[in-house]
């Protein structure tokens, strides 16, 4: 896994309170404690810690884990979600509008609208919805980089 990723986790464990998500080489995605993704980041297998989850209850955590720094998030109510996918429709700050599907390969936009899937419209899977979010908006950006400032200076002053 490269550095750039494993900033992202590090730092989303810091905001965050419910266990982290990583991606195994096989596309099974399994909870892991922050002490545990230390330790699967850098082994080429993490002990299987759980089973497949159901798409949509993954893009509800999806949606609970970065709802803080868009303008709207939430799952498709339209579309058809299950086991293998889900969509969220998601704004951004900058008033973009994006429908995105949820899948063992990933997250990607599918759509320039809500509840919508452009099948012609081939865009690259991002592992993490921040990896997406970063790509797409600079508001999302500014509003995690401002979060994670403020859970550390909140860290060094219950540590002082």
């Amino acid at each position: 896994m490269q550095l750039h990723h494993t900033i992202s986790y590090v730092s989303m464990s810091l905001l965050c309170s419910r266990p982290l998500m990583i991606r195994r080489r096989q596309g099974m995605e399994v909870d892991c404690t922050p002490e545990e993704l230390s330790r699967c980041l850098f082994e080429e297998r993490c002990v299987e810690l759980g089973e497949v989850k159901d798409m949509r209850l993954e893009a509800e955590a999806v949606v609970s884990d970065v709802l803080f720094a868009v303008t709207d998030m939430h799952v498709s109510h339209s579309l058809s979600s299950g086991q293998d996918v889900a969509y969220i429709n998601v704004e951004t700050r900058e008033g973009k509008r994006y429908c995105l599907e949820l899948t063992e390969a990933g997250l990607r936009v599918v759509s320039h609208v809500f509840d919508q899937v452009h099948e012609e419209l081939s865009t690259q899977y991002h592992e993490t919805v921040y990896s997406l979010l970063d790509s797409l908006s600079p508001g999302y950006r500014e509003a995690f980089g401002n979060a994670l400032l403020q859970r550390l200076e909140r860290l060094q002053q219950n540590g002082q």
